[in-house]
């Protein structure tokens, strides 16, 4: 893409926003006084996510939400909660050191060691993005077979990761708002992306959210946050979502990103086409809603990226 892609954010709120109750508690916890606070301002979560520096000179990273703006983003943190306190210590995840759950506020906090890096440019520069695809082949690689036991891809792309048999029911209401390629093509799409919840069957462990804001580099490390989307499903679907991002931030075309990948070189070239159509399908319906509260960019974000998966879809079939 040529224009610069929409930021990937959400409103941020600050330490004074957790109430004093929650607030008390979590000092506790550090056990020493809280001499500076950097805030992270990537990411798509409207609440607190920030570098806490303590006056014994130790860094931890805080992420916390409460019922407002957005009342959903709490059971988010309590997913990633029960991923991360589970995930294996030899993987590039930053180690999660405390939780607390408070049930008087509705505030969710979770403490990780922090990692003092830098995320990718933007755009992606040649080498950060074959380190990243070099991470992301290892990560798959040892997160297969999965460690844990959590839902399906199979079920997310039946449930949700389906826009296109959602724009098909719901032609009157979003018709006059889509392209006219996907208004053309749009029963066809609708049936390929029907073979998608078989097409991505697979016993690895995925991260099923990577972009440039869920990953930071170090001089020797790519390290992957952010993992209340974790699902288990074939190796090569991680890196099939993380395409359409890498394009629109100016990396490679999403087939020669993929391509990087020995999972995807290995894949039956008809589960792919399925899991691209029906990614492209996400993001086309998801780019039609009213933004969720706190998160005013998604909705672009989604756009751009359902732009670059139809071009994809024309690229890897004979719907033009």
């Amino acid at each position: 893409m040529t224009n610069k892609p929409p930021s990937a954010e959400g409103i941020r709120l600050n330490w004074f926003d957790i109430p004093l109750h929650t607030r008390h508690i979590i000092e506790l916890w550090l056990g020493s006084e809280i001499v500076n606070i950097s805030s992270q301002t990537s990411g798509f979560s409207p609440g607190v996510a920030a570098t806490f520096t303590l006056a014994d000179a130790r860094n931890v990273f805080i992420k916390a939400v409460g019922p407002k703006p957005n009342p959903g983003i709490a059971s988010v943190h309590r997913h990633e909660l029960n991923i991360v306190s589970q995930l294996p210590n030899d993987i590039p995840v930053p180690r999660l050191l405390w939780s607390y759950d408070d049930l008087e506020t509705g505030w969710v906090t979770l403490i990780f060691e922090n990692i003092d890096g830098w995320h990718p440019a933007n755009p992606w520069k040649q080498d950060e993005l074959r380190r990243a695809i070099d991470a992301l082949v290892d990560l798959n690689g040892k997160l297969t077979p999965s460690p844990l036991l959590v839902r399906d891809a199979s079920s997310a792309f039946a449930e949700t990761v389906c826009g296109w048999q959602k724009l098909k029911n719901e032609q009157s209401i979003f018709n006059n708002q889509l392209d006219d390629w996907s208004v053309r093509h749009l029963n066809q799409l609708a049936e390929i992306e029907a073979l998608a919840p078989n097409a991505v069957t697979g016993n690895t462990l995925l991260h099923f959210d990577v972009r440039a804001d869920n990953m930071l580099f170090t001089s020797d490390c790519v390290w992957f946050f952010d993992w209340p989307h974790a699902r288990i499903g074939a190796e090569w679907v991680d890196v099939v979502c993380f395409a359409p991002s890498v394009a629109m931030q100016g990396g490679l075309l999403p087939e020669k990103l993929c391509v990087q990948h020995p999972a995807f070189q290995r894949a039956d070239p008809m589960f792919i086409t399925a899991a691209v159509v029906s990614l492209a399908g996400f993001f086309t319906y998801q780019a039609l809603q009213l933004p969720p509260p706190g998160l005013p960019t998604l909705r672009a974000f989604q756009d751009a990226q359902g732009q670059v998966a139809r071009q994809w879809i024309v690229d890897r079939t004979d719907l033009d």
